[in-house]
């Protein structure tokens, strides 16, 4: 908790209504610190801020070298403090109000091609047991599933555990961004995998320890973390022959997508299947995947055949 009530409050409105992550929550309350050490230099604070100090803080930011994008951000979260201290009637005005949001073009997502994947899928087989295993399954649920890394880290074995000889599961839920459930389909590859790994798994574990989790981490209960997957996925990267800095688990991610829409994949299903709480973002793909697209309509739309030449 903090010394001031209001961003406590606001803090509070972003977990419950709009189930922010950890991370999210971490960049609002240093993004607000920040604003906070400035408008003490002007002898004021957040709650008594005017327009003309948010002004001076934003053209502070451009003195200091900010990118525009950091900038923007810095600005977004006092748009959403403000606005949420006048709404909730902590103050009569927002000062926020004529700070101008610049619109900045959304960088296109790195890919890895399908070559590429399976040349991480090699890497990883040459590792020695049970990690190769271990190791194939989760890039065949990061990209045959598009999993967020945090999804993949704390995925529960019970989904996944079968009786007997009964096949792995076709689909499973998982628990994305603001706590909700979304049920996503196994591909072959993955119940294959998956089908291989679980005998293994134990071998992560240390005598008589149990795990919740699908992937524990070596002779511990705790789950793999974020920062194993990273590191590991790099190593892989090198092995394959691939520049270490162009993978990433959301590089995985963005592959999937992306390897999506360009087999002609509705982005309605696309975004079901990412979790993502508003289409435009997944619009993103049909930018990445353009040319795929246009060969697509040209090929195949009436109007595009029609102006070609006929054959003679």
């Amino acid at each position: 908790m903090s010394i001031d009530p209001h961003l406590d409050a606001f803090f509070e409105m972003l977990m419950a209504e709009r189930g922010l992550s950890a991370n999210s929550l971490k960049a609002y309350r240093d993004d607000l610190s920040a604003t906070g050490r400035f408008l003490a230099l002007r002898q004021t604070d957040l709650a008594r801020a005017s327009a003309a100090d948010l002004g001076a803080y934003v053209q502070q930011l451009g003195v200091e070298g900010y990118s525009p994008r950091t900038a923007a951000r810095r600005r977004a979260a006092l748009r959403q403090f403000y606005r949420f201290l006048y709404l909730d009637d902590r103050r009569g005005d927002d000062p926020s109000a004529g700070l101008e949001m610049p619109r900045l073009g959304r960088p296109l997502p790195k890919l890895l091609s399908e070559a590429e994947i399976d040349a991480l899928l090699t890497a990883a087989a040459t590792r020695d047991e049970p990690g190769a295993t271990r190791l194939k399954l989760i890039i065949e649920l990061i990209y045959g599933l598009g999993l967020r890394v945090s999804e993949l880290c704390f995925l529960p074995l019970a989904p996944f555990r079968t009786r007997g000889t009964a096949p792995p599961p076709d689909a499973i839920t998982v628990r994305g961004k603001g706590e909700k459930d979304r049920l996503v389909p196994l591909t072959p590859a993955a119940q294959t995998a998956l089908a291989l790994y679980l005998p293994l798994r134990d071998q992560f574990l240390a005598d008589k320890q149990t795990s919740p989790y699908l992937f524990p981490e070596a002779g511990s209960t705790k789950p793999i973390t974020r920062f194993w997957v990273t590191s590991t996925l790099k190593q892989l990267a090198v092995t394959a022959g691939i520049d270490p800095k162009r993978v990433s688990a959301h590089v995985l991610r963005h592959s999937f997508a992306t390897h999506l829409v360009e087999g002609e994949a509705d982005l309605r299903s696309v975004q079901m299947l990412l979790g993502h709480a508003d289409i435009a973002t997944t619009q993103i793909y049909t930018h990445v995947a353009a040319p795929r697209l246009k060969a697509m309509v040209a090929a195949h739309h009436p109007l595009a055949r029609r102006g070609k030449p006929s054959p003679e």
